[in-house]
Order: structure tokens, then sequence, then C-alpha cells
């Protein structure tokens, strides 16, 4: 694990405890770029948009806001196309422009689950995201967002599974019907645990996973709310954990 070479679980256990602590010691921030230009300017610069519309589509925000007592968590985008204003695709291409990221133009995305690495999905679901095209010749993965890029994931990715990453974006609907597609094809061999109640207990159940399944390399990542952990096997698949800590780390679901 991280370079390091443990001749017993007991020692892999105490060094997890270390690293796990740091990691979830550093801020649960997505780290998103900011934007200097708001999503309803673009829309306007593009006449997509009226002026008069997005004062409604803030209005309809605010009150939402006012009337639950909490910030919306709806975006202004899904406010401006609940109203009629604007259609999922102009939201989507405003979105890349932000991000100064590319459009995957297209209807379902056929993805062959065994050509990719896998990645859990439960953070596929988390992030909003799916792997959508690998060139091997480059060793490049591109990734496909729905809601904007968050690049502490798209780092995970690459220390997890060694290659480069590359985002672009795609219309929420056409993600949701791929993520489905996406997990019937592939089922799911994730072992995810829920709420556990310390470190010392995530470290001691990596720990014995490792043993028993003979894993030559251990890695570790913190992917927003959960922790994604891979035991590499000599001429077999990985294993894959995820991993959440009581009420900080909520998202989970039961192994």
């Amino acid at each position: 694990m991280q370079g390091a070479l443990y001749c017993r679980s007991e020692c892999l256990e105490k060094a997890l405890v270390e690293v796990l602590r740091r990691a979830q010691r550093l801020p649960d921030k997505s780290f998103l770029a900011p934007h200097r230009i708001p999503l309803g300017l673009i829309l306007l610069s593009r006449q997509q948009l009226t002026a008069e519309q997005l004062r409604a589509a803030l209005e309809a925000q605010r009150a939402a806001a006012c009337a639950e007592g909490v910030p919306s968590t709806k975006k202004i985008g899904a406010w401006m196309q609940e109203l009629g204003f604007v259609s999922e695709q102009q939201v989507t291409a405003a979105l890349a422009r932000q991000w100064s990221c590319p459009v995957l133009r297209t209807g379902l995305m056929a993805v062959v689950a065994g050509r990719f690495p896998a990645i859990p999905a439960l953070l596929l679901e988390s992030f909003q995201m799916m792997p959508v095209d690998l060139v091997e010749a480059t060793g490049t993965l591109l990734m496909a967002f729905s809601e904007g890029i968050d690049y502490t994931v798209l780092y995970a990715i690459e220390q997890m599974l060694g290659y480069r990453t590359e985002p672009c974006l795609v219309c929420p609907s056409i993600l949701q019907k791929s993520l489905q597609s996406l997990a019937r094809e592939r089922g799911t061999s994730d072992v995810v645990f829920e709420r556990l109640q310390d470190v010392g207990e995530c470290a001691r159940i990596v720990a014995n996973y490792a043993a028993s399944v003979k894993a030559e390399e251990v890695r570790v990542a913190r992917c927003g709310e959960h922790f994604w952990i891979r035991l590499e096997r000599a001429r077999q698949g990985a294993v894959t954990l995820v991993a959440g800590f009581g009420s900080q780390f909520s998202g989970a679901i039961s192994r």
C-alpha cells in the first residue's frame, strides 16, 4: 500500500488506520471550479433565454428556498427547464461552456461493461458520472458528467485505476438511462459498508478482506462522502470495497 510492503495483516491494519485518518481530515468539499460566467448569462448571450425569464427562474428558486427554510437544492438550470424556458440540451451546452469541456452528443450510451475498469456503482450514482470511452494507446479514460465536473473524483479515479482522465458533459436524462443500462449489464460485485463506527473498524475489515482474497496491493481514495478501497490480486480481478462512516457519511447503502 502506497509503495510499502506489509508482512502481516496486523501491520497493514495499523497503516490503514493512519491512511484513513489523514483522508478523513481532508475538507469535505469537491473543489468545484468557480465559474466566471453564470449559467443564466450564458443562455442570455446565446439568445436562448430572456431577462424576464431569468428573473422568473431566480424568483422561483428563491421562493422555494423561503418555503422550505433552507437553500433550494434544485439548480437554476432545472428551474429554467421546469418553467419551460429552455431545453435540457441547451442547459447542458451552457454548462459545458462554463466548464470549458465538450458535450457528448449521443442517445443512450451503449457501454460494454467489461471494456472499462470497474468504478463502484455507488460512486457513479453519487457523482452522476460514468465512463464512456477508454483509449488504451494513451491510457486515457473519458468520463461523462451531467451536473458539473468534480475534479477530486477524477483524481481519485486516476490514483485508483492508473488512467489519465478527461471529462465531458452529457444530458442528465441520457446519463440516468445509461447508468441503469450499465447496472443491468454489469450487475454489482461491490462490497459496501454502511455507517462504520470509526476508521479502526474500517481498517480491520479491509485488512481481513486483503488477507482473505490474497491481495497484492491495497489502494485507498476519498471520494466525497465515501472511501473507495481497491484490493488488487494477481491474475484475478480486483475486489472493490466502499465504506462510509456514521452520520458524516450518510450516503452509503447497506452491504
